[in-house]
């Protein structure tokens, strides 16, 4: 755990991973929320990006950072408003131990955490993912709109 950051619950924990940023949400007493494999080990989130499936999980957060950095990354309340620290974390451990579907680009762990703190599921990265994977996408939603007028 490599950060002298300290947390408030309802805070956005940003994990960086090889490939990827991990997303968990701060509960306090040094544990986070977070979207990982179903069966998977506290750090394993990186195998959570092929499954199609997932669990929430409440871990401490230096279990679940391992070997990686994090920091607090609440940025999206330049956009949106924070619900109440009370009221996201109070759903976030209501969602311990439930299973999900899982994709990288429209429910990941980054959706689960901005859907906690904004009550918004959004993914930067998810967004990313998607245009890079499919950089016609738009070309094709706006024929086939032409197409069925």
């Amino acid at each position: 755990m490599k950060s002298d950051e300290k947390p408030e619950p309802g805070d956005l924990i940003e994990i960086s991973r090889v490939v990827y940023l991990h997303f968990a949400v701060y509960v306090g007493d040094g544990y986070v929320v977070h979207v990982t494999t179903a069966g998977g080990a506290a750090s394993s989130s990186l195998k959570c990006s092929s499954s199609k499936k997932a669990i929430v999980r409440k871990q401490k957060l230096k279990e679940v950072v391992g070997n990686s950095t994090w920091k607090i990354n609440n940025i999206l309340d330049k956009m949106y408003e924070p619900r109440p620290a009370d009221d996201i974390v109070e759903e976030a451990l209501g969602q311990v131990g439930n299973v999900m579907e899982y994709s990288v680009t429209s429910e990941n762990c980054e959706h689960f955490a901005t859907k906690m703190r904004y009550g918004i599921p959004l993914s930067i990265q998810g967004m990313v993912v998607d245009a890079a994977a499919f950089p016609f996408r738009p070309v094709a939603e706006a024929a086939a709109k032409l197409f069925r007028n």
